[in-house]
Parts: C-alpha cells; sequence; structure tokens
C-alpha cells in the first residue's frame, strides 16, 4: 500500500550510521495531515486522495512577516481505486506510516533564480576573451541558419531558472521522530527552507 504525507523542509544537517560514516540528511517536519475527500473514478473521473495540512505558524516566523496564523494547503495523490476506498474522510495521516530505511520519493519547487543568461542557466562555455571578443564573453552566440528565420521552439537561450516542480527519488529515510513529527532523509530535497514537501513511498 503506498504512503504519503506533506510537510516542511526545516533544513539540511548531518548525522553518523552505525559505521560511524557522516550522512548528510534533510530534516522534514512532517505535521499530521488529514483526509479531506476521496475522489472516485464514479463520481469525479480519477481515483485519488485530497489531503490537507496544516502548520501554525511560530513566532519566529510571524516576526519575519509571514501570514499569521495556520496555514493550509491541500495536495491530492492519485491512488488505485482499491486503495482509495480503504481511506476515509477526517482520517489523520502522520509519520508512523513510513519505516527507517525504506525509499521515499519527494517533490517540491526549486528554488527560484530569476533570469538568468545561458551560461549559468546551461552550462555554456562561452566565449574567449581575446581575439576580437569584448563584451560577448557570456553571449549564447548564433542561434540558427538564416533558413528558415525563426527561432526554433525549445532553443537553450536566456531566461527564468528554477521554480519548478522537481521530484527527487530513491531518498532513503535515515531516521524517524514519531514524537516531534520529524523525517531525516539522506541527501538533499528541492526547495527552500519551510518549502512544502510531498513525500510518497517508492513502493
Amino acid at each position: 500500500m503506498q504512503r504519503f504525507i506533506l510537510g516542511r523542509k526545516l533544513g539540511m544537517t548531518q548525522t553518523f550510521n552505525s559505521e560511524g560514516k557522516v550522512l548528510p540528511v534533510t530534516v522534514i517536519g512532517a505535521w499530521p495531515c488529514f483526509v479531506e475527500k476521496i475522489c472516485t473514478i464514479k463520481e469525479h473521473g480519477y481515483s485519488a486522495i485530497l489531503v490537507k495540512f496544516t502548520k501554525k505558524l511560530g513566532a519566529d516566523q510571524e516576526k519575519k512577516g509571514q501570514r499569521k496564523g495556520d496555514d493550509f494547503f491541500y495536495r491530492e495523490f492519485r491512488l488505485p481505486t482499491p486503495e482509495a476506498e480503504k481511506y476515509k474522510a477526517g482520517e489523520k495521516i502522520d509519520v508512523s506510516g513510513f519505516a527507517e530505511g525504506e525509499t521515499v520519493k519527494i517533490a517540491g519547487t526549486s528554488k527560484g533564480k530569476g533570469f538568468q543568461g545561458v551560461v549559468k542557466r546551461w552550462g555554456f562555455k562561452g566565449s574567449a576573451s581575446t581575439h576580437g571578443h569584448k563584451h560577448d564573453e557570456r553571449a549564447p552566440g548564433s542561434i540558427g541558419s538564416s533558413f528558415p528565420e525563426k527561432v526554433f521552439k525549445g532553443l537553450r537561450m536566456a531566461g527564468k531558472m528554477g521554480n519548478k516542480r522537481i521530484t527527487a527519488k530513491g531518498l532513503r529515510i535515515v531516521k524517524i521522530d514519531a514524537k516531534n513529527n520529524l523525517l531525516a532523509v539522506k541527501g538533499a530535497v528541492p526547495g527552500v527552507k519551510n518549502g512544502l514537501l510531498e513525500v510518497r513511498s517508492e513502493n
């Protein structure tokens, strides 16, 4: 049975495994979620679970100008019909459904880096700094021939970078703190600090 939960990215730290090796981990605050609605193929045309995530902002976050009170987020998790029917509206979902050592995939919105050139956005080498090149070391160069006299779609050019939905797969759960609703997964996950994350089992 697939397991899932919503949480916030709290930050990265490090821990040690049984062999004494350092493991970089990301700590996720996965507070209890509640089933808001069950979508069925008969009524909605697809099978899914609508989950509500609530986390009251602390005083330190309120001082930074963030919205006061509770933060509400809703996300749908697609499930096969037999699994979706096992849930009931109002049912609580917490970190106890996961196990240490299992692998999960985590989706989030990557950091927005604004409008960037081709060197930073696509890793272009750039032009030489000598032999007639004056101010175009980071220019993209030619973008096509004289025919058909248009820019093809998908051409690697300057533009907005980041701020996209990214899914990291194969992340192993290193530690579960059910008392404090925390998940520690090995490696980095998408998004900024306090960003919303979707954690789903890979089974």
